[in-house]
């Protein structure tokens, strides 16, 4: 009787241990695949919810940019405040807060009450919110699975955990799809349920981890000098892509030029000031570790490689290959989605699995082989026409998916390896930090490049076009299409030639053939056009994200051999 109940009491523990940590796994699952939904669900929805607060895509540039790009810039300049506070006063507490907020945001952009201007700054204001959450559960997923699953598991839950979000993207593509189709506020109803869910099922099953008791307190000098210093930063970048004056970019605003230097200033300080306080939240210690360093810089090199270049390649489809095949304007943000279903598939099939085989081998050479097989899908991708053969294209797809998936999970596990238990929550956020801070400076990099040889190359293009055709009258009225109008409006599904004509007086119009008209309105004369604008500086932004990524690879290497905080300080004191 008593040996059967010694047997009982140390194997309960054990079996509530193990039940426990994938409890932590299906809800931060959850919140991967809720928020990875959502993102793409927007995306490929972007032409019905602008339809359908009646914004212009020829004139609503500045409301695309921030529908964009203002989700990651709140998420990059709260990640590391909410990663310390979550260290002082509870990682699961934080995170079941931000899983409520996100909700929130999901429900008022269904409920979004205006139209025209209005709609879409509440459009805008109501994604900042969901922001806010994504920041809280960012914060702190990759810590709170870091505590639950034992060393050599946590690359195997992480890769999990990314193949939720890669399935959340397809899934959110399809979705949109269907759901733009009946109403636009669906596509934000669909979160609604599970972050109910979610909220629900983290709120009664999680846990707080006990961490070591220490001192702590706000770091208010940091976060004033980091938050507003990468915000005011940001917003100049993103200001600087929309046109000034005569300009088509306002890189010469002064507004711009003064948020960009005041925010380089805050930065700098940002790290003197975390030299110098008692308690800093930005722990520069961590930086000592070769592995943490090495990693959290090849991880924004990776994020500053990839995150313009997956709108661009969406453009590219949407606004050139998939008209000139054939494909109706309304129907290529669909197609668009599915076209790159080769990259998400490389993704889930590497993910878990180098995730798992990182935990025995560790995470030096799947996170540099994957870095050198991004750096070859770029060049790849930098080889085709604008007119290419898809099976070459999805191979690229597919290569760049796979170094994706290698690089991912590995990188992340050996972070969260590398920093004591008491520091996961900081490490996390600035981890994260690091990563949505690549992403928007990439696409601020890459829309300049682009917008820059359209400015130069779009005008002189369309005339010769115009002229070829037999419309040589048109040069001067079609001349007001802005190149980042036309670009966009390429992006949403939308051919700006139509809408033109539409504004043109009768006798203009009479004036020129139904036949020149046809192809003017068809899906190859537009499509046509801007490929010659714009394939130069797409070639160029695919040659700069392979030598980033190169850069990557290496730092990936110079990180040294297998290393888990816990266990090697253990061997050490021994």
């Amino acid at each position: 009787m008593d040996k059967n109940t010694t047997v009982g009491d140390a194997t309960g523990p054990v079996k509530k241990e193990i039940d426990y940590k994938w409890i932590v796994l299906s809800i931060t699952t959850i919140e991967m695949f809720m928020v990875s939904v959502n993102g793409s669900i927007t995306l490929i929805s972007l032409p019905a919810i602008f339809n359908g607060i009646n914004i212009d895509p020829l004139t609503s540039f500045q409301y695309l940019i921030w529908v964009l790009m203002g989700y990651s810039l709140v998420t990059a300049t709260l990640l590391l405040s909410f990663g310390r506070l979550s260290d002082m006063y509870g990682r699961v507490k934080l995170y079941n807060i931000g899983f409520a907020i996100f909700t929130l945001g999901s429900v008022l952009l269904f409920l979004t009450p205006d139209k025209g201007d209005a709609g879409a700054l509440e459009l805008i204001a109501f994604r900042l919110v969901q922001a806010v959450g994504a920041s809280f559960t960012f914060s702190n997923s990759a810590a709170i699975l870091t505590d639950a699953f034992p060393p050599n598991e946590r690359g195997k839950a992480l890769g999990l955990n990314m193949m939720a979000f890669l399935s959340g993207q397809f899934i959110g593509l399809i979705l949109g799809g269907i759901l733009a189709f009946y109403n636009w506020r669906y596509v934000f109803l669909v979160s609604v349920p599970v972050g109910i869910l979610g909220t629900i099922w983290a709120f009664l099953k999680l846990k707080e981890t006990p961490l070591p008791k220490r001192a702590r307190k706000i770091d208010v000098w940091g976060n004033l000098t980091f938050v507003g210093g990468l915000t005011i930063f940001l917003i100049g970048i993103t200001y600087a892509l929309l046109p000034y004056g005569q300009d088509p970019m306002g890189w010469t605003s002064p507004w711009v030029l003064a948020s960009l230097f005041i925010g380089i200033v805050l930065l700098i300080a940002f790290p003197v000031i975390e030299n110098r306080v008692a308690d800093p939240m930005f722990r520069l210690s961590l930086f000592k570790s070769r592995i943490f360093s090495l990693a959290n810089t090849a991880g924004f090199l990776s994020a500053l490689a990839r995150g313009g270049m997956m709108f661009l390649l969406i453009m590219l489809l949407q606004g050139i290959w998939l008209p000139l095949h054939g494909y109706s304007y309304e129907s290529t943000p669909f197609w668009a989605g599915i076209f790159m279903l080769p990259l998400t598939a490389g993704f889930v099939i590497m993910g878990p699995l180098s995730g798992w085989l990182s935990d025995k081998y560790g995470s030096r050479w799947f996170a540099t082989s994957g870095m050198f097989l991004i750096a070859l899908s770029f060049l790849m991708l930098a080889m085709l026409p604008y007119n290419f053969d898809y099976p070459i294209f999805a191979i690229a797809l597919l290569i760049m998916g796979l170094g994706n998936g290698m690089f991912g999970a590995p990188n992340i596990a050996a972070i969260m390896n590398s920093v004591p238990p008491e520091d996961r929550g900081v490490a996390s956020g600035m981890r994260s930090m690091l990563q949505n801070s690549g992403m928007v400076i990439s696409m601020a990099l890459f829309f300049t490049i682009v917008i820059i040889s359209l400015t130069r190359l779009f005008p002189p293009e369309l005339a010769i076009s115009l002229a070829d055709t037999g419309a040589p009258n048109l040069i001067v009225p079609m001349s007001v299409i802005p190149p980042t109008g036309a670009l966009f409006a390429a992006f949403l599904g939308y051919n700006p030639v139509q809408a033109i004509l539409i504004t043109l007086p009768h006798s203009v119009v009479a004036s020129i053939s139904p036949a020149t008209i046809k192809i003017l309105t068809g899906t190859t004369w537009f499509p046509t056009t801007l490929a010659r604008a714009f394939m130069p500086s797409l070639r160029i932004s695919f040659y700069i994200g392979a030598i980033i990524s190169l850069v990557a690879a290496v730092l990936s290497f110079m990180r040294g051999p297998k290393y888990v905080h816990e266990i090697d300080e253990q061997n050490s004191e021994n």
